[in-house]
């Protein structure tokens, strides 16, 4: 879903639909790139050996990203040739054609972005938009059905403000505010960048009665954050409750709740990210009732973490979606 939604934005695309092929070998990819790269190097805490590349990281990782770029370059060189020999305009223009017929600012003359960056871009999004996504709704789902008090409760405030009869939309999500404290306590918990992306500092600093030399790699370790006792009470334990009747966003404002990032460079993903994991899970609360069977329970009882790009359940949910009792609610 996270990855059909990122293509139909930036290419007008289902990529995962059965007759896909490239939609599939350019998913495997991308899924092989976010892994490696998560992966511990040695070559990392040992620069010396980076040329060595010991462990095979790098080179597996340009293989599978060289595969994934090629794949992309042929999406941007097709909408090139369609954009050249067409002789009508596309009504609706997806994410590409703004990137295509974009020519700078107009005070310093045209400034059109090249073909290779725009496969970079292109190829970016996918990354940040995609993963992310996909890890916070399978991180929400495991705590809520880990946690069938706050599951019976999110279900409630949907069949009471939306209804059994009609589809939760993007508009209903203002009036949902368990769903919303469900959706931070989740990135609360499980931060989809534990380090968010890695800063450099660009001269000499002193904070907190640290010195940090200039060139030095800073990461902020918003998963620490997140557990804080300073911050947080009860910190282990999945409490939506704890954000209701509180203006604490993660926009960036509230330090202690910065799973996005803050400042001028926090992700540039984030208004998609909100609507989507918002939306998406609420639609499966409201579609279903959910049951994990014995044979299945790993899925819910291990919450041990793997590194990736995002930090993604070890041992994966597998939860069975059933239909829906049709319960008249009173309201």
């Amino acid at each position: 879903m996270a990855f059909n939604v990122v293509g139909n934005l930036m290419l007008s695309k289902d990529l995962l639909e059965p007759q896909s092929v490239e939609g599939h070998e350019f998913f495997d990819a991308m899924s092989k790139v976010t892994e490696l790269a998560g992966k511990p190097n040695v070559a990392d805490f040992l620069p010396y050996l980076k040329w060595m590349d010991p462990m095979g990281i790098k080179r597996n990782a340009d293989r599978h990203m060289g595969r994934a770029m090629k794949i992309v370059a042929k999406f941007v060189t097709e909408r090139v040739y369609q954009k050249k020999h067409s002789r009508s305009e596309k009504a609706n223009k997806d994410f590409l054609d703004v990137l295509l017929e974009y020519e700078g600012d107009g005070k310093e003359g045209p400034d059109k972005i090249s073909e290779r960056n725009v496969t970079i871009i292109t190829l970016e999004m996918f990354f940040a938009g995609s993963e992310s996504t996909s890890s916070t709704l399978e991180w929400a789902m495991v705590e809520l059905l880990r946690s069938p008090d706050s599951m019976r409760k999110v279900k409630e405030e949907i069949n009471s403000i939306i209804g059994i009869y009609r589809k939760v939309e993007e508009k209903n999500m203002d009036d949902l505010p368990y769903l919303q404290a469900v959706v931070k306590e989740t990135l609360r918990l499980h931060p989809v960048v534990p380090f968010l992306l890695p800063r450099n500092a660009i001269e000499d600093s002193s904070f907190m009665g640290y010195q940090i030399p200039k060139n030095t790699q800073v990461f902020v370790n918003v998963w620490a954050i997140g557990r804080d006792l300073d911050s947080w009470d009860d910190p282990l334990s999945f409490k939506p409750e704890r954000f209701l009747g509180k203006n604490i966003e993660y926009k960036g404002q509230h330090f202690e709740l910065i799973p996005f990032g803050s400042g001028r460079r926090m992700c540039v993903g984030f208004p998609l990210a909100q609507r989507v994991i918002h939306l998406a899970l609420a639609t499966l609360i409201q579609s279903f009732d959910w049951e994990v069977r014995s044979s299945l329970s790993p899925g819910i009882t291990d919450m041990t973490e793997k590194m990736g790009i995002s930090v993604r359940k070890l041992v994966p949910l597998k939860a069975i979606p059933t239909k829906r009792d049709s319960v008249q609610v009173t309201i």
